[in-house]
């Protein structure tokens, strides 16, 4: 993917939202742990003609899937005009494509779909809008600009230049000058996860530097534990750390405190409430982390609203919502961790 084509269109979570502000709650308590548009002063906002909007995401198997779920319900919840169909996608892509053909029989008029792996629901999307419904194609990308109406995905290259532009800084001024790096990434299979790598590697090699050994995680605690375990083993000696997924973190700082390591410093990923308390803390190897915020399926579930009223977003002048969103990733440090606090899911 070219530099050009994953910054096609770029967008902060306030224009996504079609004019307001998210605001957010952090838990991880399912009811608290929402960011929703409260539409106040959008004319977009106004009820209308009435929308069945499909959704599907994978089974929550760590909280940011959960907080998808989650904020797609409370931004649904926001519209009188809206009716939110959930279907059971399970834990498999092929338990998701049997939930998303039952769904089509049912001719919602939009279809929201986080697909457990963007490669493999491709021909789902397809199905869909050949059926005559659109797709928000959310966070896994679909490789096909067939498979969906809408794109709206978090920056996962982004997310790497960001956590490698920290580290490369933090290291350049510690005067350190043939570092030992270290990368636990999420699930290699995904293309999210390669997008990650390729943005960290090319982050670090503006410094000069490059990693010493990856490893890959699948997004969960214990995942992330014998990731970081194997890692630690690995490197006897380290100056920095990039975990591509704060919820997997968890585990990885229970690797980290298991093996009295403390010589480096740790950089997370996406943003998560305990990854912005630790950071706030300051009395662990975590230091930073770089937004992949799960806003965007509230985002999400506004944009099929007026796909399916064919409406524009009304700080645009066109007449249409755009076909592919790219929200930004930022960096939390102690510094800003108290800006920050209310996006932690």
């Amino acid at each position: 993917m070219s530099a050009l084509s994953r910054r096609r269109v770029l967008f902060g979570g306030a224009a996504v939202g079609a004019g307001a502000l998210l605001t957010a709650c952090t838990s991880n308590n399912p009811t608290e742990n929402t960011q929703v548009n409260t539409n106040e002063g959008n004319d977009n906002a106004a009820p209308g003609e009435k929308v069945v909007i499909g959704f599907s995401a994978p089974a929550a198997d760590h909280g940011w899937i959960g907080a998808i779920t989650s904020n797609a319900k409370a931004q649904a919840g926001q519209y009188s005009d809206v009716e939110l169909k959930l279907t059971e996608a399970g834990a498999d892509a092929a338990t998701q494509r049997a939930a998303i053909a039952t769904l089509i029989a049912e001719k919602p008029n939009i279809i929201v779909m986080l697909p457990y792996d963007g490669k493999e629901l491709n021909a789902a999307g397809i199905q869909a809008m050949q059926a005559g419904i659109p797709v928000v194609n959310l966070d896994r990308a679909f490789p096909s600009a067939a498979a969906y109406r809408l794109q709206i995905k978090g920056d996962n290259y982004g997310m790497g230049l960001a956590a490698g532009a920290y580290i490369g800084a933090q290291l350049k001024a510690k005067g350190v000058s043939s570092p030992v790096i270290g990368e636990i990434a999420g699930i290699d299979s995904l293309e999210l996860t390669q997008e990650r790598s390729q943005g960290f590697t090319t982050a670090l090699a503006v410094y000069g530097f490059k990693v010493a050994n990856r490893r890959a995680a699948d997004f969960t605690v214990n995942g992330g534990q014998q990731a970081a375990t194997d890692l630690l083993q690995a490197l006897p000696k380290m100056d920095a750390l990039w975990n591509h997924d704060d919820d997997q973190g968890i585990g990885v700082l229970a690797a980290i405190d298991q093996a009295k390591r403390s010589e480096f410093f740790m950089v997370g990923g996406a943003g998560s409430k305990a990854a912005i308390d630790t950071i706030t803390k300051d009395d662990k190897v975590l230091k930073a982390t770089v937004t992949y915020s799960p806003s965007m399926a509230s985002s999400a579930i506004s944009l099929a609203r007026l796909i399916a009223q064919g409406k524009g977003m009304s700080d645009l002048v066109e007449l249409q919502v755009p076909k592919e969103i790219m929200l930004s990733s930022e960096t939390i440090t102690k510094e800003n961790a108290a800006q920050y606090a209310k996006l932690g899911f």
